[in-house]
């Protein structure tokens, strides 16, 4: 009989067309049913869960590149350099600049995008509405992809 002795290779178990058994497991890794099966449980929930985060990831990025378009390229431009009507006559900064990108942390951009920035009474950049924390987040990701 075909699988008879826990010994025989995995060839051998496999050989009659049957599947292999649980009890495979535990004549080859020493592991019995229950424990396999709560490893490829574990092994299931992993992979779900990243899969789950590289599709959040992507679907995040998407938004901040829709986000910037709508309220920041104006401004700042598409490529972040801020050569544009509106970002010369505001005196932009080039977010491609190592040396400017060095000068701010990701706490100070955030604090810039949700409050805004003022120059005594004149406003610089309005503040950010209607963006969740995980929006403004990516959207600082954003202007940090910018540095060359």
């Amino acid at each position: 009989m075909v699988g008879a002795n826990k010994n025989e290779s995995c060839r051998d178990w496999s050989s009659g067309g049957t599947p292999l058994p649980l009890c495979h497991s535990e004549a080859r890794h020493g592991r019995n049913a229950n424990e396999t099966l709560k490893i490829m449980k574990r092994t299931k929930l992993c992979l779900t869960i990243l899969a789950l985060a590289a599709s959040t990831a992507a679907l995040t990025a998407a938004d901040a590149n829709a986000i910037w378009e709508k309220s920041c390229q104006k401004c700042h431009g598409a490529d972040g350099v801020g050569d544009t009507k509106m970002g010369k006559k505001l005196e932009i900064k080039d977010f491609t600049d190592a040396k400017y990108q060095a000068s701010f942390t990701d706490e100070k951009a955030t604090k810039a995008i949700k409050e805004g920035i003022k120059d005594g009474d004149k406003t610089r950049m309005k503040p950010a509405e209607d963006l969740s924390d995980d929006d403004i987040k990516a959207l600082v990701a954003k202007v940090r992809a910018f540095k060359k």
